[in-house]
């Protein structure tokens, strides 16, 4: 039972959007983001992504665009990668020896890159910012080792650090403390605030930016309020002005490429222009969640906000949004992990009072249903109604979903809603909503999910002490639903409920008892009672090992019941926190708690030892997790890796990141996908390119079956043609040689030329008349021998349209062709 080094954890779809500063290219037409192991490159005016940049195996922690070639990325995560990111091809990576927070670069530092990485024997607590010089070389891999310290304790927040006007200077702020660097007299000049003034302001700095033109450095401050520091070369004689809007912390900075505004941002959710030396501000309200970064193309055209809730907004202007570039929600997850068994998509809790539909083969929000069709006021202490439960049927034409609210200690709000797919708005319609289902807390909540069921039926338990079934029910006015049985158990709480794969069996666990009730009938079946302490998780076994019910009890035990028998199969002692069942196979995957980590356990319940185990997946516990169904099969051949085969296993951590496990022949063809070259670089990649550029590889693929023909019945290439128009746009870093290409582009030419000739002049009787000298000409033509390297077109003597185009051919001066090569 030991790890398994072909599968590990990695962060896939879902990574965060807003874990640092978005990028955006000088034509402003593209936007880079680090989104865990990976940079995406989105189109800024379609919202579609182009790029994958994979290549990392930890969290990338900084994107920055060259500054000697707008055209590459910088990339870090203790490894700096230089992509063309036009094309999607590394160019080359440099391997550094520590670990890197953030990265800055300048115009003016050619061949220097600033990093925040910790002091070696500080175990992550104290940090630096370190000078980078990369070697020049020809190698693809460089070892980058020369690094010199510029500041010895600094802040590792990606905002506390900004390079100056020129390069000439670099400030850092930490806690009350602003540090300034010049790089000619390698000098710093420190300032420092008080912890707050007579009003109680918090004069903590949180984030800083630099004038771009002038000698001014721009710092945020917990009590929202904005300083302009200027002649702080002079420690005794700089000056500050006051800027105060912001109600709360000033999360993030930035001033325009020409330095005539100033924008800020914080969790007001306004994005605040100020005018530079004019006491005059704009706003752009209600963007939807706090932001957390500011950014501005180079060319001023566009701003682009991070918010919290994994969300990037282009804004024209400061007045207009054109696009929303929309992550995976990190809200807090109250409901299960569920997949939509119509679109397959990841469906858990998003903003406030709203479910989110992610597509996890696309990595993409496709929409968010309002749950509670309520306002969401922002104001700490509120109280609001929350989605704490939801359950979908067998094949997601319904959807149940439980919202709570308590005001008062003793008072709690429930609601029961029930949504119908309507297949006009490929959405989910409210058709049925109970008040009060309950008296207390719903404690779980399930479908009888069996293909073959002939009545639509859920079943909600709650501390109550009672587990209710409702019913669909047919009606005049349309489908809707009611209660249909009320069961308990010797006054006991039910803690979770399942039904079997075939729908015939319903198991709901009273505390410490697991009861068995038939469906058809309500009639309790028979009792499990072997654990000795409350019953967390049921599972019913599938396929092969549908007879297995799986539990777990207490803290530390794992149950396996046989049900044709009704006695305990197996026990083993594990702290158990999440239990759950592939539906597409007979596994089972435990999620175990252990020396503050969590570890995964594969198995079936036929019997008890582990397909497969991996030690310490995550720090913390996990408590959400789902198997995912795949769009095609891995068929991999390793047994240990089989279990994921058929679906794709996905767990949410304890800071909410959405990871999941895979193999080595996933990420192979995961980066032999991203390495594929985009002809054009300025269409997106939408489902009309996907579909055009389908036909030019279908195009490209009869071009191939034709030439290997023979060249003479080459189909002669119309002008402005796809190939030419390829050999035109590619790179040209990525051509063959000039040569090459000339010779091989004139001799199909000429090739063409002829062919076209022979068909479209008809056969004429020989001319008379010829002399002596063409004859000549024509005999030492058929002599000749085929050049080297090439195939004889045919054997057959040549016909008489061909003999007088090649005596044309003989008589023209082709010298011009022959400089062309040697040049």
């Amino acid at each position: 039972m030991g790890e398994h080094a072909g599968i590990r954890v990695v962060h896939r779809s879902g990574s965060k959007l807003n874990f640092r500063p978005p990028v955006i290219t000088n034509d402003s037409k593209f936007l880079l983001c680090a989104s865990g192991e990976c940079v995406k490159v989105f189109s800024t005016s379609t919202e579609e992504c182009i790029h994958n940049l994979r290549g990392h195996t930890d969290l990338v922690t900084g994107v920055h665009l060259n500054p000697c070639n707008h055209l590459q990325s910088h990339l870090f995560n203790g490894t700096l990668r230089l992509w063309d990111f036009m094309d999607g091809i590394l160019i080359k990576t440099y391997l550094i020896k520590y670990k890197i927070y953030s990265m800055y670069t300048s115009a003016y530092h050619k061949g220097v890159i600033f990093i925040i990485a910790p002091v070696q024997d500080s175990k992550g607590s104290v940090f630096q910012l370190l000078a980078l010089h990369l070697p020049q070389s020809g190698d693809q891999t460089v070892e980058a080792s020369q690094l010199s310290v510029v500041l010895e304790d600094v802040s590792s927040n990606p905002a506390a650090v900004s390079l100056g006007r020129g390069g000439e200077y670099i400030a850092s702020i930490k806690c009350l403390q602003l540090e300034v660097f010049f790089f000619k007299k390698q000098k710093s000049y420190r300032l420092f605030l008080k912890v707050d003034n007579k009003k109680g302001a918090k004069n903590t700095f949180t984030c800083v930016t630099c004038h771009p033109k002038d000698d001014c450095i721009a710092t945020g401050h917990e009590d929202g309020k904005i300083r302009l520091w200027r002649n702080f070369n002079h420690k005794k004689e700089y000056t500050y002005t006051t800027l105060h809007w912001h109600h709360s912390a000033v999360a993030s900075l930035c001033f325009t490429p020409e330095g005539t505004n100033l924008l800020s941002g914080g969790v007001e959710s306004v994005l605040v222009q100020w005018k530079y030396r004019e006491n005059q501000r704009d706003f752009l309200p209600r963007l939807g969640a706090s932001i957390t970064h500011v950014a501005v193309s180079p060319d001023g055209a566009l701003f682009c906000c991070s918010h919290s809730d994994n969300k990037i907004t282009i804004i024209q202007n400061c007045v207009n949004v054109s696009a929303v570039i929309q992550g995976l929600v990190r809200g807090g997850a109250r409901t299960d992990l569920m997949v939509d068994p119509r679109t397959k998509c990841l469906v858990l809790n998003g903003n406030p009072g709203h479910l989110q539909f992610y597509s996890l083969q696309r990595d993409k929000l496709l929409y968010n249903l309002d749950i509670v069709q309520q306002e969401f006021i922002h104001e700490l202490g509120l109280q609001q109604f929350e989605v704490v439960n939801a359950a979908f049927d067998g094949p997601g034409n319904w959807l149940a979903t439980v919202e709570e609210r308590r005001r008062k200690a003793a008072e709690l709000e429930l609601n029961l809603k029930l949504w119908a797919f309507d297949e006009q708005t490929q959405s989910f319609v409210l058709n049925t909503t109970i008040v009060a289902p309950h008296d207390s807390q719903v404690t779980d909540l399930c479908f009888c999910r069996a293909s073959d069921s002939q009545t639509t039926l859920l079943v909600s338990a709650s501390k109550d002490g009672h587990f209710k079934a409702w019913q669909l029910a047919a009606q005049t006015e349309g489908p809707s639903w009611s209660c249909d049985f009320v069961g308990a158990y010797r006054g006991l709480v039910p803690e979770c409920c399942c039904f079997s794969a075939d729908g015939s069996l319903l198991a709901v666990s009273f505390q410490e008892v697991v009861t068995v009730w038939s469906p058809g009938s309500w009639e309790l079946l028979t009792t499990l009672s072997q654990p000795p302490k409350s019953i967390r998780n049921l599972c019913f076994g599938r396929l092969s090992c549908s007879k297995y019910l799986v539990g777990t009890a207490g803290h530390n035990l794992l149950c396996c019941w046989n049900l044709l028998t009704c006695s305990l199969e197996w026990s083993t002692s594990m702290e158990v926190t999440l239990l759950l069942a592939d539906p597409h196979s007979d596994n089972m995957a435990a999620f175990c708690w252990q020396d503050k980590c969590t570890d995964l356990f594969v198995f079936k319940p036929s019997e008890p030892r582990p397909l497969f185990s991996h030690k310490a997946v995550c720090s913390g516990k996990v408590s959400r997790a789902v198997f995912a169904p795949r769009e095609e099969m891995l068929e991999s051949c390793e047994e240990s890796s089989q279990w994921l085969n058929r679906s794709q296993l996905c767990f949410l951590t304890q800071n909410m990141d959405l990871m999941t496990f895979t193999t080595e022949t996933e990420e192979e063809k995961l980066m032999a996908s991203s390495k594929q070259l985009v002809i054009d670089d300025s269409v997106a990649m939408t489902p009309f390119y996907l579909l055009l550029g389908k036909h030019r590889c279908q195009t490209l693929e009869m071009r191939d079956k034709e030439s290997s023909w023979g060249s003479a019945e080459r189909t002669p290439l119309p002008k402005g043609s796809v190939a030419v128009k390829e050999l035109l746009q590619t790179p040209a870093h990525v051509l063959p040689p000039t040569s090459v290409l000339c010779a091989m582009f004139v001799e199909s030419l000429l090739v063409s030329v002829t062919d076209s000739r022979e068909e479209d002049e008809p056969e004429e009787e020989e001319m008379e008349g010829e002399n002596e000298e063409d004859s000549e000409e024509n005999v030492a033509l058929r002599a000749e021998p085929a050049p080297l390297g090439r195939e004889m077109v045919d054997s057959a003597p040549l016909t008489k349209a061909q003999t007088r185009e090649l005596r044309r051919l003989v008589k023209l001066d082709h010298g011009w062709f022959s400089d062309l090569l040697d040049s």
